[in-house]
Parts: C-alpha cells; sequence; structure tokens
C-alpha cells in the first residue's frame, strides 16, 4: 500500500506540488482577520463622567474593541459609529442607543469657528441632552485630521455594502477600533483649588467696608480635555485679573487710596455646583475671627462678560435702596448710559431655587448665607447652553467688547468706592486714563493664556501651571494671597470625579467580519476534499495507474 502511494506521490509531484496539499490548510489556519496593522493612532476624548452630591452624571463605560459602521450603516448592534459633528443630532443619537449601538466616536473640525452657527446650536443641545441622561455607551471625540478623514470614507464605503454579505464585501479593509483605556475608576486625590487676594483700604481694615470680587476659573463642557471655557469664563477671569491691576495703582498712591478693602477670589468647582466659592465661604464664616467677609458690603461675581451688548446683573433678592449694592447699581447705569450708550444694562431678579440640584449663578452661594451678592454677565439667564459647551472657544470672545465691559465695571467700582455721585460728579468722568488706563493688549493677552489649555476642573491639580500663573500675576497686584485647597469628603464625598477622561485610539486594518465565513466554507470545502480524496484513494491510484499504462504503451508503438 506504501509503495503504492509512493508511486502516486511521484507522479502527483510531477502535475501539482506536493507542498500545496500540505501547508495550504496551515496558511488558511493562520491567516486571521484580526487586526493586523494599525492604520492610525490618535487622541480621543471621553464624555464626562462624574458624581455631584450623590448623583452620576455622564458616560459611564470607556472601553472600546470593535468594528466602525458609519451613522447610516443597517447594522449598528456592537459595532463603534464613526460620524462627523455636522451629522449627528439628538435624534439620531437616541436611535444609535435603541440600536444598541457599541460606541460612538464624534469627530470635530480642527477649527470650530468655520462651522455654521444651526449645527454648533445642534450640538450645543446635544451635549446638554447627553448629559442629563446616564449614557452607558462609550462616547469620544477626536478632531479630525486628513488621515481621519481617509478613515471616515473608507468607514463610509465599507458600511454602504453592509446590508449583504457578497464577496466584494469579504474582500473589502473594514476597521477595528481599539482605545488603549482600561475602565474608568474614582480619582483618589481630586481636589479643587481656589486663589484669593485683597486690597486693604486705608485706616483699621476690620473697621473698613469691603467689597469683594469674584470669578471661577475653570470650564465644562461634554468632554472636560476640550473644554476652553473662553467666555465662561475665561472672560471673568481675565476681567478680574485687569480689575486687581487697575485698583492696585489706586490703592499704592497715597493720595488716592481710599478706605474700602477689596477681596479678590479665584474660585475653583464653579461648574462643579461652585463647591470653591461653598468651601470659602464656610472657611471665612465659619472658621475663621474676624474675616472681612463677614462685613462685606456686597460681593460681585464675573461671569461671561465677553461678547454681546447686554449686561445683566442677576440677584436673588433686589438690593434696598440706599444699600451699597444699591449704589454700586445705580452707579454702573450711570456709567454705561453715559459712556457706553450701546450696552443694554438690566437687573435680573430670581429667587434662588433650594429644590434645584445646581445652583444657577456663583452670587447665590452667598446670598444663601445672607450676604449681599449678584453675578454680572451678557446672559439674560442661567439656562443658556453656552455656558457649558465645548463651542465655547476664543472666537466666541470679543476682545474689544471685554475690554469696554471692563471698564465700565472698573469706572462703576471707582465711583462707588469713592462717592463720586455724591461729590457731584457726573457719569461722562473718566477715572481710568492716561497712566491709569486699560491696557487692551494685555488683556487679549490674558484671554489667549487662559483659552490655550483646558480648564476643567478634573484636570486642575494642585501643581497645574494655571494656579501658578494665576497666583503670581495676583502676587503682583494684591497683598495677602494664598491658595484654599479642600477635598471631598471621604464618606459622603460632595464630587467624584473619574480617570480615563483622554486616552489612544488605534484604528486597525481588518477583513470585515462575513470575511470569517467565507474564509470558514473555504476551509471547509477544501478539507472535505482531501477527505474524499483519501477515502477513495484506490479510486485515484488505478486512475493514475491507468493512466500511466496507456503512456507507455503509446511510447512503446
Amino acid at each position: 500500500m506504501y509503495e503504492e502511494a509512493g508511486e502516486v506521490f511521484d507522479i502527483f509531484r510531477g502535475v501539482f506540488p506536493i507542498s500545496f496539499l500540505l501547508f495550504v490548510p496551515a496558511v488558511l489556519i493562520i491567516v486571521s482577520p484580526d487586526p493586523v496593522e494599525a492604520a492610525h493612532e490618535f487622541s480621543v476624548y471621553r464624555m464626562q463622567q462624574f458624581d455631584l452630591q450623590g448623583t452620576s452624571y455622564g458616560c459611564r463605560n470607556a472601553i472600546v474593541n470593535m468594528e466602525a459602521r458609519s451613522l447610516g450603516a443597517s447594522m449598528l448592534t456592537r459595532r463603534c459609529v464613526v460620524t462627523r459633528l455636522a451629522d449627528l443630532t439628538v435624534d439620531k443619537f437616541k436611535d444609535l442607543v435603541d440600536q444598541s449601538a457599541g460606541a460612538v466616536l464624534v469627530l470635530l473640525p480642527d477649527d470650530l469657528s468655520n462651522v455654521p452657527r444651526e449645527n454648533l446650536e445642534e450640538f450645543i443641545e446635544l451635549e446638554h441632552d447627553l448629559m442629563d441622561q446616564d449614557v452607558n455607551t462609550p462616547v469620544y471625540f477626536a478632531v479630525e485630521d486628513d488621515t481621519l478623514t481617509k478613515i471616515y470614507a473608507a468607514i463610509q464605503d465599507g458600511s454602504n455594502t453592509d446590508k449583504a454579505a457578497t464577496a466584494t464585501e469579504a474582500s473589502a479593509n473594514g476597521f477595528q477600533m481599539v482605545t488603549t483605556a482600561t475602565q474608568a475608576t474614582p480619582i483618589k486625590d481630586a481636589q479643587i483649588t481656589s486663589i484669593q487676594g485683597k486690597l486693604s483700604g486705608l485706616g483699621i481694615e476690620e473697621h473698613l467696608p469691603t467689597v469683594a470680587i469674584v470669578a471661577h476659573y475653570d470650564t465644562f463642557g461634554i468632554a472636560p480635555h476640550l473644554s476652553y471655557g473662553a467666555d465662561s469664563n475665561g472672560s471673568g477671569m481675565v476681567a478680574l485679573l485687569e480689575l486687581a491691576r487697575l485698583f492696585s495703582k489706586l490703592y499704592d498712591n497715597p493720595k488716592t487710596h481710599p478706605k474700602f478693602n477689596l477681596l479678590f477670589l479665584l474660585s475653583g468647582g464653579g461648574k462643579f455646583n461652585y463647591q470653591g466659592t461653598k468651601r470659602w465661604i464656610e472657611d471665612n464664616l465659619d472658621h475663621t475671627d474676624g474675616s472681612l467677609l463677614s462685613e462685606v458690603s456686597f460681593v460681585l461675581c464675573l461671569d461671561s462678560v465677553g461678547s454681546g451688548d447686554g449686561l445683566y446683573l442677576h440677584v436673588s433678592k433686589p438690593p434696598k435702596e440706599g444699600s451699597a449694592l444699591h449704589s454700586f447699581l445705580e452707579e454702573l447705569k450711570t456709567v454705561l448710559d453715559a459712556q457706553f450708550p450701546v450696552v443694554n444694562f438690566t437687573m435680573v431678579h430670581k429667587k434662588i431655587n433650594l429644590a434645584e440640584d445646581l445652583l444657577a449663578w456663583e452670587h447665590e452661594r452667598f446670598s444663601i448665607r445672607r450676604l449681599p451678592a449678584a453675578t454680572l454677565s451678557h446672559f439674560p439667564t442661567h439656562r443658556a447652553l453656552e455656558r457649558q459647551s465645548i463651542t465655547d472657544q476664543k472666537f466666541q470672545v470679543d476682545p474689544g467688547v471685554l475690554t469696554r465691559n471692563i471698564r465700565g465695571l472698573a469706572e462703576a467700582l471707582a465711583r462707588h468706592i469713592y462717592n463720586l455721585t455724591a461729590k457731584g460728579h457726573d457719569g461722562s468722568m473718566e477715572i481710568f486714563q492716561d497712566g491709569l488706563n486699560l491696557h487692551p493688549k494685555s488683556i487679549e493677552a490674558w484671554l489667549n493664556s487662559v483659552t490655550a489649555q483646558p480648564r476643567a476642573a478634573q484636570l486642575i491639580g494642585k501643581d497645574h501651571t494655571l494656579l501658578s500663573t494665576m497666583e503670581q500675576a495676583m502676587n503682583g497686584y494684591l497683598k495677602d494671597v494664598r491658595r484654599l485647597t479642600f477635598k471631598p469628603d471621604k464618606r459622603d464625598p460632595e464630587f467624584v470625579f473619574y480617570s480615563a477622561m483622554q486616552t489612544t485610539m488605534n484604528a486597525y486594518n481588518v477583513k470585515p467580519a462575513v470575511f470569517d465565513l467565507f474564509l470558514a466554507v473555504g476551509i471547509a470545502v477544501y478539507l472535505g476534499l482531501v477527505y474524499v480524496a483519501i477515502i477513495n484513494f484506490h479510486f485515484l491510484y488505478n486512475f493514475v495507474t491507468s493512466i500511466n499504462t496507456i503512456k507507455v504503451k503509446v511510447k512503446h508503438q
């Protein structure tokens, strides 16, 4: 039998390589549609995830390892849907959730200023709606580059053949989207830092009236690493720093040193229900003897003052006539009417709704403690969605408008401190001119600086360069500048931040899932043919032997 097989193999070797018969099965088994080459490696930014006052918000998952599909593909179950910002709406996202999409990757243009306003508004609404629900699907964002554009086009082409398993589809290349992130975990050393400084008035500090100027520095958007917050609240930060610079000159001059204290606070955790402000108030009122805050005349919070021709003074309770806050309000009206008539100034009264989980404005933290306070903003309502959006970037702020608003605010505050109205000076009188003038270039430079990096609260650790820069700037203008840092309670934390907010995603070139089917069928057919050949080996032997016999006879003839 073995001799017969040897004769057959000798004959077979001449017309067909025996190596093919032996090694093809091994080759077919080794061939796999698993990732073989990374087409592109790029940074992705995960949707917000945090807990605030015991309530969970945002995206609860971080791991992605699944095939990519376009938004219009028919089969999205356990697929990573790749879409552009302009194509994603609230309704479409809900459809993705209903179809059990495994993950969503949103491609953002590298310059949002070129996106039509209607598309930006739709995306801002999407941000708001996503944060209002518990999202179990991993949602990532990436800034589109040339390579991502090609990958996106290839994914769209591949999804066009998604309706039927064809040989064309099996031969096509797809993409497997894989993140390097592990599952998100709570950040153990999370903390919030605020920075305060002051200008002491002429006389005994504790016996002088005090005005506090407050602005939170952190930002908020659908993805922390994309939250630059140019208007909310980069403009408020810049306004506070410029006011500190202007009034430091008045306080350094013995001739203009007023009998008024000025407190300045850059607060952290503003976008998380003003946690930094809350703790600062508690430390000053409950744990500190002789605090200037306990006798404060009023607190003025700055939030989004870099755009538009409207300014709104938001209060929880209308100030009584004759009060310090009412006097400042009248001075601000006087200055704006006389020097900036284009500005529409209005006081907005809104009671604090303690039934709401989140406060509307920062001044409400002070009003709860019965301290006179107000928030100045160009937004007429706290419900303006632009205050919490990654679309709040540098192009949303007009440096000229910001400079104008700072000037009006500085003039009104100076008039209040020096009681100029009672002394007969009208609103057209300009205090900040010549050597005391504002520096528009400096204001724009500060705006560029604070918007050059994301300032989400999760990202601002104790060693962050932003804190060092702000502290150094305030030290140049103010006295007794110091940081105030607090961590959440371990038993009942006020807030919890999570890791894996930025990671790397790999787009691998792979064969589509239907390739497995074609490969399995091919292997099965091949092995079936080999099996049949072995079982019927004697027929094959007789056939080959007969052919060989005929060849020999013909040769002899």
